[in-house]
């Protein structure tokens, strides 16, 4: 269930949302934090739902002592209104019982919402690429049959839609399938929203477990090159602000008193 903060505005028809996938290497979650701190979008309200896993902390965007100390939860909105833009950021994975209660209730949510379109941000397992998806970039899309017109307005990108897998290793002629191994909810949000008709697209990387942050910048990029988030300078990639939390990415650093 979403619960807007006060003043929230009852509807986000025309708004496009990007949400993360809970997916290899975090790197949808990673590139959310990007767009959030960037366009230092407001929080507008959460997803209250027991499908995840319970946290909160202090405000990872915090740009000063006074806000360093609000509560966060693990599934918060975010909007820019003058770009028509809203995000989705979730932070803990989801309770593997609850997945797909967890997919309906965004796929709902969705809906109701009047979104012009979704992007999910996600990421695979790179070790589990087949030949045809060894080539060239690591950078792939999917788009629901509702969102398949806008996406023709993006074919000067050269963009690789996700190839299709055979069912049965090594026969050619199998039936092919949509494939995306360590993507968490992705294929699940995929498919429930061609199912209902909702104009979502999946843009996603072949990554590996490590340190993911170039991964999202690379992501990142290939969503601005779409949707133009922010100006991208002539022959350079566009400047992207790194979240206060970011210095504990990889923890607090090793104790000196072990040496």
């Amino acid at each position: 269930m979403f619960v807007k903060t006060e003043g929230t505005p009852s509807s986000f028809k025309d708004f496009t949302l990007i949400m993360p996938a809970i997916s290899v290497g975090n790197v949808g979650q990673l590139a959310v934090d990007l767009i959030i701190s960037t366009l230092n979008m407001c929080r507008v309200g959460y997803i209250h739902t027991d499908c995840l896993i319970p946290m909160v902390g202090n405000n990872p965007y915090a740009t000063s002592a006074e806000d360093a100390n609000e509560l966060h939860t693990n599934a918060e909105v975010y909007a820019a209104p003058e770009l028509n833009l809203a995000v989705l950021q979730i932070r803990t994975p989801v309770i593997q019982t609850k997945s797909k209660k967890f997919r309906k209730l965004i796929v709902c949510w969705i809906k109701a919402s009047g979104f012009s379109k979704t992007v999910v941000l996600s990421s695979s397992h790179a070790y589990q690429r087949d030949d045809q998806q060894l080539l060239g970039t690591p950078l792939r899309y999917l788009a629901t049959p509702a969102l398949q017109e806008v996406m023709k307005s993006v074919k000067e990108l050269e963009w690789r839609e996700m190839e299709r897998v055979s069912a049965s290793m090594g026969v050619p002629d199998s039936e092919q399938l949509l494939y995306i191994p360590g993507g968490g909810p992705t294929k699940g949000l995929f498919t429930d929203s061609c199912a209902e008709d909702i104009p979502l697209a999946v843009l996603l990387i072949f990554c590996s477990e490590g340190d993911n942050v170039p991964d999202a910048f690379s992501l990142l990029n290939y969503l601005n090159d779409w949707l133009h988030l922010v100006d991208k300078p002539s022959q350079s990639s566009p400047k992207w602000t790194i979240p206060p939390s970011w210095r504990l990415l990889f923890g607090s650093g090793i104790p000196p008193a072990l040496f």
